[in-house]
């Protein structure tokens, strides 16, 4: 009976020392919030350019949202701004949905270890993004205000929230993400201009206007830093990392 004893108590030694090898090995949980996860692949500008619709052009903006990421801590990833700009004398129009690569995205909003995070975290893919018609657009896409944070983690006041209200984004795109076709102004003169023209813009919180868009909500009266804060905005855009 003594044996019988004595080798349970082995046993239940052997166990919990085993127990306590995998705990140690295990990564830690933080201790603290870590914004922005290193998966970080999508956000919102969390401030303007400040110079209205002229963001320097597409090149202009790339760079602001590069530089951004990187302020936060993320290196190493190609960023590009989400807007089109519209076709031009020896210039064809681009597509802000031919920018920004296939994702999936993830936006900065994580606190749980990297090991853990692929398996945890839900992010956004190409096809629920963008709709080829406006119904499409609304029902498919998953990129919601929740979503919609800075490279801070930060959310964007929206309808309902605080004033001021920010949820205006710089898109310059039509629902299905494709450039305009027309001949009226959708991009500041792509991105060029802080006086003349008109911007469109989509609602990060979705909310708005009728038409619930993350990207394509309605069109500014004109590109000044002031004609976009009236609006309900500021300047602001989404950033994709497209590896």
């Amino acid at each position: 009976m003594k044996n019988i004893f004595l080798w349970i108590s082995i046993c239940a030694l052997v166990v919990s020392t085993t127990s306590i090898a995998q705990e140690r090995a295990r990564p830690a949980m933080p201790t603290s919030d870590r914004i922005p996860s290193s998966l970080m692949t999508f956000f919102v500008t969390s401030e303007p350019i400040g110079n209205g619709g002229n963001l320097g052009g597409l090149a202009g903006a790339d760079a602001h949202c590069t530089m951004l990421a990187t302020r936060a801590g993320i290196t190493g990833k190609t960023w590009r701004a989400y807007l089109s700009t519209q076709a031009r004398p020896g210039q064809p129009a681009v597509n802000a949905r031919d920018r920004i690569g296939t994702g999936p995205w993830f936006n900065a909003k994580e606190r749980i270890p990297d090991y853990l995070k692929r398996r945890l975290q839900r992010p956004i893919v190409g096809s629920e993004i963008h709709g080829d018609t406006l119904d499409e657009a609304r029902r498919g896409s998953n990129l919601t205000k929740e979503f919609a944070v800075t490279e801070k983690g930060e959310l964007i006041n929206g309808i309902g929230d605080p004033l001021p209200t920010l949820h205006d984004m710089l898109t310059g795109t039509q629902p299905d993400g494709r450039a305009y076709t027309d001949t009226a102004d959708h991009t500041c003169n792509n991105w060029t201009s802080n006086g003349a023209g008109s911007a469109q813009v989509g609602h990060s919180d979705r909310i708005g206007n009728g038409n619930q868009s993350w990207n394509s909500s309605h069109a500014t009266t004109g590109c000044s830093q002031r004609d976009l804060q009236s609006w309900g905005g500021e300047g602001r855009f989404y950033c994709f990392a497209v590896n």
